[in-house]
């Protein structure tokens, strides 16, 4: 794979800078002991540009994250993402590949503290470990994280010196942007899923609508969900075979899955909320193109659904003139 990129490092520096702009930012942020916490949403209001950071943030700096004007299916602020480290990006950060799970607290996290600790597959796959004195994390929270859940980070994460950890509730401005930033992300990890050599994508680009904040979280899951599964377009530069596209290529994008079509939220629900019981073939993109560098073919795959988006974001007479 590409040189290893120090990713807890890139991402404290955009730690630091939010902090220093708190204020701009509408943030709030705590110090104790070995653990420093950035609310962005959860008891300060954060806003769009806070969203962007935090999306970045997840990425340990290594994508670029903006809001563009409404797209042609639906009128709504496009969220667009670019990267060329997709694998260190996505994978290796972004991913939400670490559930923390307490008595008093329940979290989905991401961002580079996960290389620090090392403890999925992922890492030993791809033969990546972190060393650093600080590590940073991301919380999909409804809540700040309890002394329990920071206790068990810490464990993980082992002898740093400073955890920082940035948290926002997904029905926030800043939560509803940090979520949907993930097209590239899950479009990476679908093809790691499909035994893809992801080590092969060169560069990637991600658009998705932004849906408007959700009353509450759960709500927030479903929209933020439907907005990559039914309205996101994925963009790949690879260096493959093209036999090596054509073999996965029509699994990649969401409508791969028995259960495609329906909202998320009432999929989640059925799956009493528990995400791993869900198909896995859902978590993709709605369009996944794939450009090869090798060949200089291009291979589009999947489908945009902008009906069902309107449905789930609640959304009515969008283009009717009503």
């Amino acid at each position: 794979m590409a040189k290893s990129l120090p990713l807890n490092n890139q991402a404290h520096e955009l730690f630091k800078n939010a902090v220093a702009d708190q204020d701009v930012l509408r943030l709030a942020h705590v110090r104790q002991d070995r653990t420093e916490i950035l609310d962005f949403g959860v008891n300060v209001a954060g806003g769009l540009t806070a969203g962007l950071r935090l999306a970045e943030m997840c990425m340990a700096g290594l994508g670029k994250v903006r809001l563009q004007a409404a797209g042609p299916t639906i009128d709504l602020p496009q969220v667009f993402v670019s990267t060329d480290h997709p694998l260190q990006a996505c994978l290796l950060s972004q991913y939400a590949g670490w559930k923390i799970a307490t008595d008093d607290f329940f979290a989905m996290g991401s961002g580079p503290m996960r290389a620090t600790a090392a403890s999925e597959a992922l890492f030993e796959e791809f033969c990546v470990s972190e060393d650093n004195t600080c590590c940073v994390g991301v919380l999909e929270a409804g809540g700040l994280p309890t002394q329990s859940a920071i206790n068990r980070m810490l464990d993980q994460v082992g002898d740093v010196d400073q955890l920082s950890i940035a948290v926002a509730p997904t029905a926030s401005q800043a939560g509803n942007i940090q979520v949907v930033a993930r097209s590239v992300e899950t479009a990476m990890h679908k093809l790691h899923e499909l035994n893809f050599p992801v080590a092969t994508v060169i560069s990637g680009t991600g658009v998705a609508p932004l849906p408007p904040v959700a009353k509450n979280d759960l709500a927030g899951i479903g929209r933020t969900n439907d907005a990559i599964l039914y309205g996101s377009v994925v963009n790949l530069w690879v260096d493959c075979d093209d036999e090596q596209i054509q073999k996965i290529g029509a699994n990649t994008p969401s409508c791969s899955s028995t259960s495609h079509g329906r909202l998320f939220l009432e999929l989640f629900k059925e799956a009493n909320h528990d995400f791993y019981a869900l198909d896995k073939a859902l978590f993709s993109p709605a369009v996944v193109v794939f450009h090869n560098l090798r060949s200089g073919n291009t291979f589009q795959y999947g489908k945009l659904m902008p009906d069902l988006l309107q449905k789930s974001f609640g959304m009515q007479n969008t283009r009717d003139g009503g």
